[in-house]
């Protein structure tokens, strides 16, 4: 098989085979600790500027089956994995791993010591990276992988938000959770603006489980706009890159905080917490993975979640704290309480404002891939919805 390399910025260079479509690429190389949820975590936008590397030794078993995408294409910008399997045991499979990379045109690498990389990223952080199967001269690559653009200050948003709005109309179906969404007959169709700064069908497919009208707006989307097309509430997306990088997000959700009702998840957390005027802060080597513990600060439930995130919120508090209590801040829109922390670091995973409509977490309550822990949550934005405009 033909050669390949995966080379650090930091000049660190790992030996494999060429795996996916024949080529280079650049991106931050990040490590996803799930076993399974290949197919997700390639078609999820978050992944935009990032060479993904899969912790799981085996990839590709079950193969590739077009219902488990979760946008049109692969935003990925590499794929890292120890070995991938050539074969696809599933009746629900129509492609092999290695023909969807290709198809796909993800340059990947297999036969790398994964373990080996990932102590590496942990212990000296997230950074710039190539894989390539065409140059293989070891200096050139890392020199490559030192001139790759930085995540930090990118509107990564602004390349994979949809081009025009749209309406979503497919719920989950056969595959909706149990205990979530299936028993609850929603009180009135409610109108959801949802903006899309990288967002997964599942997110879509779960809002309308819970009986909403889903309308998908591209991220640069006005405050204007969006209230010409009288929603009930507004929801906020996941997406990749660097909330600071969205100035013009944090300044539309600072016109529409107080007036509607507002979710958001993951980057959409971020934008929401920084239009109430806190921080963020790059993540040493992020979260990817659908095995998180997250801690309810209310309930003192922990929920097993899905996460795809290299930056967090900035804590008033030292991080130790935040598990004993539940810390209340002063912001330029009222109070805000911290409601979720990650159980492995302590950063915050979710906020509520006691003054208005708005919640968010930073994890994926949608899943895809993932534990179905949080789905509760699509109902807490209805049950919002419903007491607003009681």
């Amino acid at each position: 098989m033909k050669k390949a390399l995966l080379a650090l910025a930091d000049g660190t260079v790992f030996e494999g085979r060429a795996l996916g479509y024949e080529g280079e690429t650049v991106g931050e190389v990040v490590f996803n600790t799930a076993m399974t949820g290949y197919q997700e975590v390639l078609t999820d936008p978050s992944y935009k500027g990032q060479i993904i590397t899969m912790t799981c030794p085996h990839i590709g078993n079950y193969g590739v089956t077009p219902e488990d995408v979760e946008s049109g294409r692969s935003w990925a910008e590499g794929f890292v994995v120890m070995e991938a399997s050539r074969l696809a045991s599933n009746w629900r499979s129509r492609q092999t791993l290695q023909e969807s990379l290709a198809e796909a045109k993800v340059v990947a690498i297999e036969g790398i010591d994964t373990r080996a990389l990932t102590r590496h990223l942990r212990e000296y952080g997230s950074q710039q990276g190539i894989i390539t199967h065409c140059d293989l001269d070891l200096d050139r690559a890392v020199q490559r992988a030192r001139q790759a653009p930085a995540i930090i200050g990118r509107d990564l948003a602004a390349e994979v938000t949809c081009a025009q709005p749209y309406d979503w109309t497919t719920g989950t179906g056969d595959w909706a959770p149990l205990a979530h969404g299936k028993e609850r007959g929603p009180s009135r169709p409610w109108r959801v603006v949802a903006y899309d700064f990288g967002i997964k069908h599942n997110i879509l497919r779960r809002l309308v489980d819970v009986g909403c009208q889903v309308t998908v707006v591209p991220a640069a989307t006005s405050a204007e706009e969006v209230s010409a097309l009288k929603p009930d509430g507004i929801f906020l997306s996941n997406g990749p890159g660097d909330p600071e990088g969205l100035p013009y997000a944090v300044k539309t959700m600072e016109k529409l905080i107080g007036r509607y009702p507002i979710f958001g998840i993951c980057l959409g957390h971020q934008i929401l917490c920084l239009a109430f005027g806190l921080k963020t802060y790059k993540l040493k080597f992020g979260h990817h993975g659908a095995n998180h513990p997250v801690m309810d600060l209310r309930t003192r439930k922990v929920e097993i979640t899905s996460q795809n995130h290299n930056f967090a919120v900035q804590s008033p508090m030292p991080l130790h704290d935040i598990p004993n209590v539940l810390p209340v801040i002063d912001t330029r829109y009222g109070q805000l309480s911290l409601t979720h922390v990650s159980l492995n670091d302590y950063s915050i995973e979710g906020m509520a404002c006691l003054d208005h409509p708005v919640f968010s977490v930073q994890y994926h309550p949608e899943a895809a891939p993932g534990p179905h822990d949080a789905a509760y949550l699509f109902d807490e934005f209805v049950r919002l919805m419903e007491t607003h405009h009681a």
